[in-house]
């Protein structure tokens, strides 16, 4: 009689709970595999995780087929139900539905209105006005270049207006090591990244900022790696927050007690998206 009056109450059965269940885990795995298969996940995570993501929404997939295929099976649970009297060992305190939308909705939404990018603010807290303490971290010591100017010129292709090619990340490291900053101080060189106003040290309104982001593992950890570009005048109409290629003469001047890394602009142009948007731990 109780478990009439449980159903009659209005309880969900088992195997629909099941059927919720196992397409939220579907749900779930498709959205790791639609990131993997649209490209969007190399926004995410470094290349050496992203197969660990499609192993996790395949993994996913095959669970909620399974679960999904088995969920009108009975199974004995290993209980002793004297006189015939079935209980259910699958319910809960919260509505399956309501469940559902928990572990469904805020992942539907996300994948429909992200942008795959940073805010500004987010910019700011992950360091894209820090100078001297980024700069002087030991943490990629290791892709600095060699510290003399011929194996410099020699790692570095030569574009066609007489620019040594640098990746920002060589031009922001170089404020913590001083032989390298007499070495690049005063050097013609080109490096490309996403391009924003300055908000440091610019009174006359004559500054940019230029900026890529690193990332080790995940977007979570990743960081700004910026140098100032001073053009010594209005800054030409670029695209905020696009891509630039700039091109001039590196300095690194010390102002109100820091250490800058600030790139004299010759020219500056729009320049295409590169595949991987972030500098990536290799």
């Amino acid at each position: 009689m109780g478990n009439v009056d449980r159903e009659g109450g209005g309880a969900m059965k088992p195997e629909l709970r099941r059927i919720l269940f196992s397409l939220a885990v579907l749900l779930w795995a498709a959205c790791i595999l639609y990131f993997y298969g649209s490209g969007r996940i190399v926004k995410y995570l470094a290349p050496d995780f992203r197969p660990i993501a499609l192993a996790g929404g395949l993994g996913l997939a095959v669970m909620g087929l399974f679960n999904l295929l088995t969920a009108f099976r009975k199974a004995d649970c290993g209980h002793d139900h004297a006189h015939g009297e079935e209980h259910d060992h699958e319910g809960g305190d919260m509505n399956p539905l309501a469940a559902l939308l928990l572990m469904t909705l805020p992942v539907a939404c996300s994948m429909a209105w992200t942008k795959d990018g940073f805010s500004q603010s987010t910019l700011a807290r992950k360091g894209l006005y820090e100078d001297v303490e980024a700069g002087n971290s030991p943490f990629l010591a290791s892709a600095l270049p060699p510290l003399t100017l011929e194996e410099i010129e020699k790692g570095h292709r030569k574009t066609s207006d007489g620019y040594l090619e640098f990746s920002l990340m060589e031009l922001f490291f170089a404020t913590g090591d001083r032989e390298l900053q007499n070495l690049l101080g005063g050097l013609k060189v080109e490096a490309e990244g996403r391009i924003v106003e300055e908000k440091v040290n610019n009174d006359s309104g004559t500054r940019m900022r230029l900026y890529r982001m690193f990332m080790t593992c995940c977007v979570a950890d990743s960081r700004a790696i910026p140098i100032i570009l001073e053009f010594g005048k209005k800054p030409p109409m670029l695209p905020e927050n696009g891509w630039v290629k700039v091109a001039g003469t590196m300095t690194f001047p010390e102002e109100e007690g820091t250490l800058r890394a600030v790139l004299v602009v010759d020219r500056a142009t729009a320049a295409e998206v590169p595949q991987e948007e972030k500098f990536l731990r290799r």
